[in-house]
């Protein structure tokens, strides 16, 4: 019994109390002596059997973190509930698997704490980018309202995760390495220690916040979506002016091609004020989930496709390869219902200047926030009704919030049912919406701060330090060995 428990039991709850870090329940003081626990409990066994353990960390993580991913599958509930339960399983033991065998590579490497760490970055930093990446609940994540999260301006989320690593590895070994008491002490307090920067509230530009709040399971019935789009157009044509109005991700139900008199109507609505809106549209038979922006007169003054689409959401892998084999008719093009888009140029808005658009699951990449030219602000238009009320959309909206820092950019955050927010660029709200509210907000845009570190060089210092110890640890194994 005890055996079992050691081996399965206590592997699994570090993994829940791991996960406590993040939202809902935002409690950061947990993760690193979590990490600490998952370090002890893989300390003495060999490679296969760590992996084995650190699978078990993983699936209690992400079980917990994920429940929310099984809620698109009850909005049409008669014909995709069934897949529920094998998304809730498939989906963590998938992310688990990068834990076993980051640290099965790192412990036939090297060994001790170094090693863990070594393969537990691995893992994660290959989690974030291959297979498309999804860069979700990083444990850099959970420092949002400390005073640790100012460093995410210079080491981004994800270099904040790499270092909270290593602390609970420093940590893990302080019986070794005794000097390393007092400092690692101090690095498990500073969750302890809030951090909530003071909003900044500036003269700039006045932006509309819109939104509809559209269950999703009504969103798309004919008499109902037009309700909703009503909604938006009663928010958009409001006193007092404004210099932009933004609705939220596919807030237009029909295709962007045969939307020509809607356009006019929104135009009037807003006085010739741009309008920001997410709207499906065609070219060359292919189907794109796009941001438009009217302009005076019903004119589409710029247009951006989603570049990163969401697997199995938006788009189904390898959808190209199976249309060889027979396998037709997913959607718009064979075996994906998206296409991705190519652009990511800037959009220049009238009376605000350049923004980096973004659209949904967009805003959990660093990289898709940045851009050659610095913008005045971040857009993010998004749909969140898919996903719940409480653990996704929180856990979206606590990453939007994270690119505002990283960029040091203002971001405006405008969710069909919310989270929709005025961010500014400390990650502070400057002015919000409760969630599954009717309504509106206006908003000054904050001002952008200087060029941050994060957002001149992105993770490339990280990922030139993570090599060298990777090189490091091969090379202390050589000499060890030889």
């Amino acid at each position: 019994m005890n055996r079992a428990l050691s081996a399965y039991g206590l592997p699994l709850a570090a993994g829940m109390a791991l996960s406590l870090g993040q939202e809902p329940v935002a409690l950061p003081v947990t993760i690193l002596p979590a990490l600490v626990l998952f370090a002890l409990l893989l300390q003495g066994l060999d490679p296969r059997a760590a992996a084995g353990r650190a699978w078990l960390v993983g699936f209690g993580y992400f079980g917990l973190t994920l429940t929310w991913i099984v809620n698109p599958f009850y909005v049409e509930a008669d014909l995709y509930s069934w897949m529920a339960p094998f998304a809730a399983v498939l989906l963590p033991a998938g992310l688990a698997a990068f834990w076993a065998v980051g640290v099965w590579i790192a412990l036939r490497i090297g060994r001790g704490m170094g090693a863990w760490a070594l393969g537990l970055i691995l893992a994660e930093l290959a989690r974030a980018h291959l297979f498309t990446g999804f860069p979700w609940v990083q444990f850099g994540q959970g420092y949002l309202d400390t005073i640790s999260s100012p460093l995410m301006s210079y080491i981004g989320a994800e270099g904040l995760s790499v270092l909270t690593i290593v602390l609970a590895a420093v940590a893990a070994a302080t019986k070794r390495y005794r000097w390393a008491i007092v400092p690692v002490c101090a690095a498990l307090m500073l969750p302890a220690f809030p951090y909530s920067p003071e909003p900044q509230i500036s003269n700039g530009p006045v932006v509309r916040l819109v939104q509809p709040s559209a269950p999703q399971d009504e969103k798309w019935i004919p008499e109902r979506a037009e309700a909703f789009y009503r909604r938006m157009i009663a928010a958009t044509e409001a006193e007092p002016p404004v210099d932009l109005v933004v609705w939220p991700e596919t807030a237009i139900p029909y295709l962007l091609n045969y939307s020509g008199p809607i356009l006019t109507d929104i135009a009037d609505a807003s006085n010739d004020t741009p309008v920001i809106f997410g709207v499906n549209r065609e070219e060359g038979g292919l189907y794109y989930n796009s941001l438009a922006m009217v302009g005076a007169g019903g004119a589409v003054d710029a247009i951006y496709d989603k570049r990163h689409l969401v697997p199995f959401g938006e788009y189904i892998p390898f959808g190209d390869l199976l249309s060889r084999f027979g396998i037709h008719g997913l959607a718009a093009a064979d075996g994906a219902a998206y296409a991705a888009g190519q652009s990511g140029e800037l959009i220049t808005v009238a009376e605000v200047g350049g923004i980096v658009p973004l659209i949904c699951y967009e805003g959990i990449f660093p990289s898709m926030s940045a851009s050659a030219e610095r913008p005045r602000a971040l857009v993010l238009i998004t749909n969140d009704a898919w996903f719940g009320p409480d653990a996704g959309p929180r856990q979206h909206f606590a990453q939007a919030r994270l690119r505002a820092i990283e960029q040091g950019l203002p971001m405006v955050r405008v969710g069909n049912t919310g989270l929709t927010a005025m961010i500014d660029a400390r990650g502070a709200v400057t002015a919000s919406l409760p969630f599954e509210t009717v309504g509106y907000v206006d908003a000054a845009l904050p001002q952008a701060h200087e060029e941050t570190i994060f957002a001149r060089f992105g993770s490339w210092p990280l990922v030139i330090v993570i090599l060298l110890s990777c090189s490091a640890v091969a090379i202390r194994r050589r000499l060890i060995s030889g």
